[in-house]
């Protein structure tokens, strides 16, 4: 298969000073479900956000779907991004607008600013954003407000908001951390099914490695900015999960 994302010795150092991303090395494949794993600030959110460049890095090389994401600007960086379906841990969505509004926002990346004024008008658009409310099983809260929806809700609609753009790729930051168990579990049903009905690749930072085992094809963990695992989940014991985590950490199971 070939590659998807291309990355050398990628580095990121605040302006404060923390270096964020030491020298990463990392080829993630199309049709893949690449979980990162690492505690609070190891730089898992810092290498996504370098990935469609909403930050810069320091030093390095990011290439997607053979583009330079570094060097990019512009229309040129616009064009990228489309191909790169963002999900965050807050939903990011306009909680006074309805469901339907918010996956709509998902197309302005490929429209001009007067459709984008105008784009709750347009049959084709609204139709898709139906048919992306439906796959996420939400279709029936289309007209509903964000602010009125429960937190696993919020959540698939921005999953749905970003299948608007048509993406080749999901970058997925702690997408289910302010989720309960069941409800975490559930909106990883709806990427795991992105991934292989669709062949979507999905990379998915995550604590959890009860579900990295369930939906990832495979783990890269990071420590202090560095790689220091990447392989299969299943070869992820105890003692491997505590050189990640700590001595002291003890792995949650989710079902």
């Amino acid at each position: 298969m070939k590659n998807i994302i291309e990355i050398k010795n990628l580095h990121k150092v605040y302006a404060r000073g923390t270096h964020a991303l030491k020298g990463i090395n990392l080829n993630v494949k199309e049709g893949e479900f690449c979980i990162l794993l690492g505690l609070s600030g190891s730089g898992k959110s810092t290498l996504l956000r370098c990935m469609n460049k909403l930050i810069d890095s320091t030093s390095g090389e990011i290439r997607i779907c053979d583009e330079d994401v570094v060097s990019a600007l512009g229309n040129n960086l616009r064009r990228i991004r489309r191909q790169i379906g963002m999900i965050f841990q807050q939903f990011n969505l306009i909680k006074n607008l309805s469901a339907l509004t918010n996956v709509l926002t998902g197309k302005l990346g490929y429209v001009s600013l007067g459709h984008s004024i105008m784009f709750t008008q347009h049959k084709d658009d609204v139709n898709i954003a139906r048919d992306n409310l439906k796959r996420v099983g939400l279709l029936d809260f289309a007209n509903k407000k964000v602010k009125n929806l429960s937190g696993g809700q919020q959540q698939r609609v921005a999953i749905a908001r970003a299948l608007m753009q048509n993406p080749k790729l999901i970058l997925a930051d702690e997408p289910v951390a302010s989720l309960d168990p069941a409800t975490a579990d559930s909106v990883m049903k709806y990427l795991g099914e992105l991934n292989k009905k669709d062949n979507m690749t999905v990379i998915c930072s995550l604590h959890f490695l009860s579900l990295a085992r369930k939906y990832g094809t495979r783990v890269v963990a990071l420590k202090d900015g560095e790689i220091v695992f990447e392989g299969s989940p299943k070869e992820i014991d105890e003692k491997k999960f505590q050189e990640i985590y700590g001595e002291d950490a003890e792995e949650v199971e989710i079902k």
